[in-house]
């Protein structure tokens, strides 16, 4: 694999402090990479870094061109698409005018109507309640929809913040079961941040453990998920 996002040298502060302190990674070109650590650690601000949503110095290589000093706009039309923590759903619409709003930045206009109905292949539970007001679906159901809304960009990278937070076991299952699907029928890259280690290390291919603000541990999935001192004394499991 060739990488699709190159980080090099990331530091990122919030007025005075300094939440990252110049880390490296990558996700291949296709991969999942997964970043672990503690709250606190500055996982969420390396997504919104890569987003241009907070200022920031380093390297930011997507696709071959350099992000690092790009609109927020610019990054998700070159195909960068971000799920906030929080879901972000714009709940007086209905979920198909959510799936509406995902598109809003691509060109070619004719192809959403066939776009929607391709998320509706991942997502059936949305389909059944495509007229029904996004405020209303149950909490696993606006965290698909913020997922689905995302995928309507047709991103070669989607950026996912604590997807699982908050949802019943049920819904974290199914969820991760559609990312996994996305991934390897779409070949969708994917940057997930998640509290829940374990169910990271297995959507993923890679992953990189960050401490107050600097990459602590790097490698593979799995021989993350097989190092049992790493598992005891950094992702608690």
């Amino acid at each position: 694999m060739t990488a699709l996002l190159n980080v090099t040298g990331l530091r990122a502060s919030y007025s005075d402090f300094r939440v990252l302190q110049g880390i490296d990674f990558t996700v291949e070109r296709g991969g999942v990479t997964a970043l672990l650590g503690a709250n606190g650690a500055g996982k969420t601000t390396t997504l919104r870094a890569v987003c241009g949503m907070i200022g920031h110095s380093g390297v930011i290589v997507f696709d071959g061109v350099d992000i690092a000093r790009r609109a927020t706009e610019d990054i998700a039309r070159l195909g960068i698409a971000h799920v906030p923590e929080g879901r972000g759903t714009f709940t007086g619409l209905t979920a198909e005018e959510n799936l509406q709003c995902g598109a809003i930045t691509r060109k070619h206009k004719a192809s959403i109507a066939t776009d929607i109905e391709r998320v509706y292949h991942w997502f059936p539970r949305l389909k059944e309640r495509r007229r029904q007001q996004a405020g209303t679906l149950s909490g696993g159901e606006q965290q698909m929809l913020a997922v689905a809304r995302a995928l309507m960009l047709r991103p070669k990278l989607i950026l996912l913040d604590e997807p699982s937070f908050g949802l019943a076991p049920m819904f974290v299952a199914e969820l991760f079961s559609i990312l996994r699907k996305v991934n390897e029928e779409e070949g969708v890259g994917m940057l997930i941040v998640e509290q829940n280690a374990a169910l990271a290390l297995e959507l993923a291919d890679h992953a990189f453990l960050i401490e107050t603000g600097s990459i602590l541990i790097s490698g593979t999935a799995t021989e993350i998920r097989d190092n049992e001192s790493i598992r005891a004394a950094y992702l608690g499991y």
